[in-house]
C-alpha cells in the first residue's frame, strides 16, 4: 500500500514506494540490461500490444528514476555517522559510494627476478580484462617479485585489486580518499604491509606541465580528510551525464551480464526477515535525527565554504615569492607472496623512472637481490630524494631574502620571509611523520608482525622455533638508514631554515628601529644647538617700548650672549656623548700606535 504522503499515479500506484519495499526488490537478482526496444513493451499497463501514451510513458520513467534515488539516498544516508570503517568492494554500499571515482590510469606491471624482467603498460580495460583472466594474470615460475604501479584513483582498478589480492578495507578507505590523512603512517595487516606517505615534489618538476588543472596550480599545504567527489577528477575519461550509465555497463561486462550475488545488500549475510527489522530500525533511527543532521550538514557546509573562501584568498595573497611544492598522497601495499601494488596521483607517471632503469639492469643491486621489501624501500627512497630538491629550493629562496636583508631591509621582504617561514613549518609537520615511519620499517617490524598473530600461532611458532618474520628484510633495513639519515638532513635544514628566516625579520625590525634611533638623534641634537638661539631670539623679539638691550646695542649684542649660552649647553646636554667620542678616539689611536710598532718590528 502506499504511504499516506506519496505521490500516486493515475492508477493509484505509489511513485515513492516504501522502504521494506524497495529493499525486496533490492533482494531479487538484478534484472537483465535491455535495450529502450525491450524496456518500452514492459512499460504498458494492460499488457497489450501497443504501445503507452506519452504521459504514462514518462510516468514511468519517473517512477524508476525516484525508486533507484531513493534507494541511493537511504544508504548513503547512514554511511558517515555509526558506519562500519572501511570500504569492502563486496559490498553495494560500496559500489554505491565509490563508484562515482573514475579516472583515466596508467598502470605499470613489472615483473622480474635475478635472472629475467618484464615490463608492460595498459589502461584499465585492459588491467580489468587481464584479472578477469585467471591464466594471464598468474605469475609465471620465474617472477620472484611483481610490482604493480597504478598513476591514478579509480574505483574499477582498485576493487579488483582489492579482491585479487585480498586487501584490508581499512587501506582501501585511505587509498580512495583523495585528501586523506594529513600526516604519513605504516599499518600492519595479516596479509600484508600498508604504507601511506605525503610526497613533496616541486610544481616545475612534475612530470607533465598540463597535468594539474586549475584548482590545483597552488595545492593546499594540508586539509581535513574527506570522500572524493566527481569533480576531483579528470572529466575527459567519463562524462558527467554518462558516469552511472557507464558504470552499470563495465560492471555487466565483468562479471558476465549481471552483478555479483555479493554486491547485492544482505545476499549471503543476513536473511529476509533480520534485513527487514535492520531496515525498519534504520527508518526509526532517520526518522528521529533527520532533523538534527539536516541542520549539522548545512552548518558544516556553510563553515567549510568560509574556509575555502579565506584559504583561496590567503593562497592569492602568498603567491609572490613562494616556493611552489605539491603534496600528493602515494600509498604501497607489500604483500607476502612478493608482490609490490603502488597507487599514486596520475601525473606521477614519470616519478618511478628512475627505479624502472634500475629494474631494467641486471647488476644493480635491486635486480640481483629480487627482494620485495627493496623495492619499497627504493619508493621511500625516492620520495626522500624528492623532499631534498624541496630542501634545496627552500635553501635558495632563503639566500636570495638575506641578501636583500643585508642589501637593504624592506617590509616586503619581511612579509616573504613570515610566508616562507609558515610554509617550512607546515612542511616540517607533514615530513615529520616521515621519519617515523622509517624508523618504525627498522626497528619495530618483526615486533609488529609478531603482535598479528593469533595466540594459536604463538603457540605453534614457539613449539616449532621459529622466529617471526617481519615484512622487510634485513638487506632493505640497512638502506633504510640511508633514507632515515636523510630524513634526519631534510628536518635539521628546515628546522635551520626557519629559525635564519626568523633571524631575518628580527634584523629587519633592529634595523628599522635602529633607523628610527638615529633619526631621533639627529632632532635631538639639532634641537638643543638651536634652544639657545631660539630662546634668546624670543627675549629679543618682545614688543616692549624701553629696551636698553636693542636701542642701546646692535645685533653683535646679540652673539655676545647667544655663543657663550650655546658653549655651556651643549656640553652639558651632550656630556656623555662627547665623553664617548673621546674614548672611542683613544682606542683608534692606540690600535693604530700598535699597527705602527707591529709594521716597524717587521721591517
Amino acid at each position: 500500500m502506499p504511504r499516506e504522503n506519496s505521490f500516486t499515479d493515475s492508477d493509484r500506484r505509489s511513485l515513492t514506494p516504501d522502504l521494506e519495499d524497495e529493499f525486496m526488490s533490492s533482494l531479487s537478482p538484478a534484472p537483465r540490461s535491455a535495450s529502450p526496444a525491450d524496456v518500452e513493451p514492459s512499460l504498458l499497463s494492460n499488457g497489450s500490444s501497443q504501445k503507452p501514451a506519452p504521459p504514462n510513458r514518462f510516468r514511468a520513467c519517473v517512477r524508476k528514476v525516484i525508486s533507484m534515488h531513493r534507494t541511493t539516498t537511504v544508504l548513503s544516508s547512514f554511511s558517515l555517522v555509526g558506519a562500519e570503517p572501511g570500504v569492502d568492494p563486496r559490498k553495494q554500499s560500496a559500489y554505491l559510494h565509490y563508484a562515482h571515482i573514475r579516472e583515466r590510469c596508467e598502470i605499470q606491471i613489472t615483473d622480474y627476478s635475478t635472472v629475467r624482467s618484464s615490463f608492460g603498460k595498459m589502461d584499465n580495460e585492459r588491467f580489468l580484462q587481464m584479472f578477469n583472466d585467471e591464466r594471464s594474470s598468474e605469475r609465471e615460475s620465474w617472477v620472484k617479485v611483481r610490482w604493480i604501479n597504478v598513476c591514478g584513483i579509480s574505483w574499477d582498478v582498485m576493487s579488483a585489486l582489492a579482491l585479487k589480492y585480498d586487501l584490508h578495507p581499512l587501506a582501501l578507505e585511505d587509498v580512495l580518499h583523495k585528501s586523506g590523512h594529513t600526516r604519513s603512517k605504516t599499518d600492519y595487516y595479516s596479509q600484508h604491509l600498508f604504507i601511506y606517505v605525503l610526497s613533496h615534489t616541486l610544481a616545475s618538476s612534475s612530470s607533465s606541465p598540463n597535468s594539474y588543472t586549475p584548482e590545483d596550480e597552488d595545492p593546499p599545504r594540508s586539509s581535513s580528510p574527506g570522500p572524493m567527489t566527481p569533480g576531483d577528477y579528470h572529466k575527459e575519461y567519463f562524462k558527467e551525464n554518462d558516469v552511472h550509465a557507464e558504470a552499470e555497463a563495465e560492471d555487466r561486462t565483468m562479471y558476465g551480464g549481471s552483478a555479483p550475488a555479493t554486491w547485492r545488500l544482505g545476499s549471503a549475510i543476513r536473511n529476509r526477515r533480520s534485513a527487514k527489522t535492520d531496515m525498519e530500525s534504520a527508518a526509526r533511527a532517520k526518522e528521529d535525527g533527520l532533523t538534527s543532521l539536516t541542520s549539522a550538514t548545512r552548518k558544516e557546509s556553510a563553515s567549510r565554504k568560509r574556509r575555502e573562501k579565506a584559504q583561496m584568498t590567503l593562497t592569492d595573497l602568498k603567491k609572490a615569492g613562494r616556493v611552489n611544492v605539491c603534496i600528493h598522497p602515494i600509498s604501497i601495499f607489500l604483500l607476502r607472496d612478493g608482490t609490490v601494488i603502488s597507487v599514486m596521483p596520475s601525473n606521477f607517471i614519470d616519478f618511478t623512472g628512475p627505479i624502472m632503469a634500475r629494474l631494467r639492469q641486471p647488476d644493480t643491486g635491486l635486480r640481483a637481490s629480487a627482494d620485495p621489501s627493496l623495492l619499497v624501500q627504493s619508493l621511500l627512497d625516492l620520495i626522500v630524494d624528492s623532499a631534498i630538491e624541496v630542501v634545496d629550493a627552500f635553501h635558495e629562496k632563503i639566500l636570495q631574502l638575506e641578501y636583500d636583508v643585508l642589501m637593504k631591509p624592506d617590509m616586503k621582504v619581511v612579509s616573504r620571509l613570515h610566508i616562507l617561514s609558515g610554509d617550512l613549518m607546515l612542511h616540517k609537520r607533514t615530513l615529520g611523520p616521515l621519519k617515523t615511519v622509517i624508523y618504525g620499517l627498522r626497528r619495530y617490524d618483526e615486533d609488529r608482525c609478531a603482535a598479528l598473530l593469533s595466540p594459536a600461532e604463538k603457540e605453534i611458532q614457539e613449539q616449532r622455533r621459529e622466529k617471526v618474520k617481519g615484512f622487510m628484510s634485513h638487506k632493505s633495513k640497512i638502506y633504510l638508514a640511508d633514507v632515515h639519515d636523510h630524513m634526519e638532513y631534510i628536518l635539521t635544514s628546515m628546522d635551520m631554515f626557519a629559525g635564519i628566516a626568523e633571524n631575518l625579520i628580527n634584523y629587519t625590525f633592529n634595523m628599522k628601529s635602529h633607523e628610527m634611533n638615529v633619526v631621533m638623534r639627529r632632532l635631538t641634537l639639532a634641537t638643543i644647538i638651536f634652544l639657545p638661539l631660539t630662546l634668546l631670539t624670543g627675549y629679543f623679539g618682545m614688543n616692549f617700548e624701553f629696551m636698553w638691550s636693542i636701542k642701546t646695542h646692535s645685533d653683535l649684542f646679540f652673539w655676545k650672549i647667544a655663543i657663550p649660552v650655546m658653549a655651556f649647553v651643549i656640553p652639558l646636554f651632550m656630556w656623555s656623548d662627547l665623553k664617548g667620542a673621546a674614548h672611542y678616539a683613544e682606542k683608534r689611536w692606540a690600535a693604530r700606535k700598535s699597527m705602527m710598532t707591529i709594521k716597524g718590528k717587521l721591517a
